[in-house]
């Protein structure tokens, strides 16, 4: 059931920040949404660790500031596979990575359950 609501809640932040941002476009509005929740989830957790680990000196040399480009590839990767999902450039890619891991903290903060003690 989290699952869900994470998936629901970061198209929630795409299609904000595709409203916003003049780089990013949805054509199929909400169902592109989804399908781009679903792909970044996916690629976050197939593609994300390959490219962590083959870019490890250059992480530890910036001191993890690659990892913005990391998360930038990552959105180009799921403008490239996702039909009504475009992205404009690398700047607007790296801009939308920051503003959705953002938007995705402050929004997941909202599952987080009360602990009792």
């Amino acid at each position: 059931m989290k699952f869900i609501l994470k998936i629901l809640l970061t198209a929630l932040a795409v299609v904000v920040l595709a409203t916003f941002l003049p780089g990013v476009t949805l054509t199929n509005g909400y169902t592109s949404a989804i399908i781009v929740a679903l792909v970044l989830g996916i690629l976050r957790v197939t593609v994300k660790p390959l490219l962590i680990f083959f870019t490890l000196p250059a992480t530890i040399v910036t001191l993890g500031l690659f990892l913005l480009v990391i998360n930038a590839v990552i959105i180009l990767l799921a403008d490239y596979f996702v039909a009504g999902f475009a992205v404009s450039g690398f700047w607007i890619a790296l801009l939308f990575s920051l503003l959705l891991s953002l938007f995705q903290s402050i929004l997941y903060s909202l599952l987080k359950e009360k602990k009792e003690k």
